[in-house]
């Protein structure tokens, strides 16, 4: 789950704390090209309050709509279906014929909300299972590629980093980097053996990884969720590093420089042995071309290079958006 998610849970134990009913709102299907994606989540307060989002807004309305919370004596949780009919689907904003199914949660404790959110800050993965007949809320770890799931009568969804970009260089470019992606959902991970460089870092939640790059790499076991990206313009680091991350199942390897350079670095690669399939692989110039020139503009067409390259992995576009469909 994305930092959305995480803030939805904070402000809904903050409601609950100042005394306020407050409904957790899952999307557990859809069909289409939904708003939001499986696992999205919106906490509703008793008097109309809201945070998070479902839909482009007209299911919001209706969920509004539907108050006060109510409380029965049947299941504690419910499954509420928009989009059944052409006509409905029109009038909430969904594809012609899809539909979009939520999970309704009265809120009774917040108590492993504390416990996820602390588990998260630090960097853990962990996995909310809720059982819709009863309510109950338990926690447990979660393995890296532990995707969402429901089959009607137990919601799993996964939360913490379940995405990860390791960064060789603890330079300005980084910082702003940094930042875009932890809003993005990413564990973000720093390598600068140069100690002037890390000090007085300005973005919180970031972990250093000690030692040299190539160190740093084989350190953190990269894997399908993990990006690299050699940020230092210094061939000694960069290269250290993208020899190691090359030959990783990371799923995106990038490196800042011009065209010439990146010419260049690929022919030294292939001299110190990398074969032509793993130099391929390598993204450089790092970054979608929007005409960047400012560290902040840079960090923006990289990260939004290595969002496509993570979108593109999960391939939304075709069938369902069934629980089984999204990872965190």
């Amino acid at each position: 789950m994305d930092s959305v998610d995480l803030a939805v849970l904070r402000r809904a134990r903050d409601w609950m704390r100042e005394g306020h009913e407050v409904a957790l709102y899952t999307v557990v299907e859809t069909w289409g090209s939904a708003p939001r994606p499986v696992g999205s989540l919106l906490a509703l307060r008793g008097d109309g309050r809201i945070e998070g989002s479902v839909s482009g807004g007209c299911i919001e309305d209706d969920l509004l709509a539907r108050l006060p919370l109510s409380r029965t004596d049947g299941p504690v949780c419910g499954l509420i279906t928009y989009g059944v009919s052409k006509e409905e689907s029109a009038r909430f904003g969904l594809p012609c014929g899809g539909t979009l199914r939520l999970v309704q949660e009265p809120l009774s404790t917040a108590q492993w909300i504390d416990e996820l959110l602390e588990r998260c800050a630090s960097h853990q993965r962990v996995v909310r299972e809720l059982d819709l007949i009863s309510g109950a809320v338990s926690l447990r770890s979660a393995a890296r590629d532990e995707c969402f799931a429901f089959d009607g009568a137990t919601l799993s969804a996964p939360f913490g980093p379940g995405w990860r970009i390791l960064m060789i260089g603890a330079g300005q470019l980084s910082r702003y980097a940094a930042e875009l992606a932890r809003g993005l959902g990413f564990e973000v991970l720093i390598c600068d053996p140069r100690e002037a460089y890390s000090q007085d870092w300005p973005v919180e939640g970031v972990r250093f990884v000690p030692g040299m790059p190539d160190d740093a790499v084989l350190a953190i076991e990269p894997d399908a969720h993990t990006a690299i990206v050699a940020l230092t313009h210094d061939p000694r680091l960069d290269d250290m590093a993208l020899l190691t991350a090359l030959r990783s199942p990371a799923f995106y390897v990038g490196a800042l420089g011009s065209r010439a350079n990146s010419d260049k670095r690929q022919q030294r690669l292939l001299s110190l042995g990398l074969n032509a399939r793993d130099v391929e692989r390598l993204h450089g110039p790092i970054g979608l071309p929007i005409g960047s020139r400012t560290p902040a503009e840079i960090a923006l067409s990289m990260m939004a290079e290595v969002v496509a390259e993570k979108n593109a992995l999960l391939n939304p576009r075709s069938g369902p958006q069934t629980a089984a469909r999204r990872c965190a």
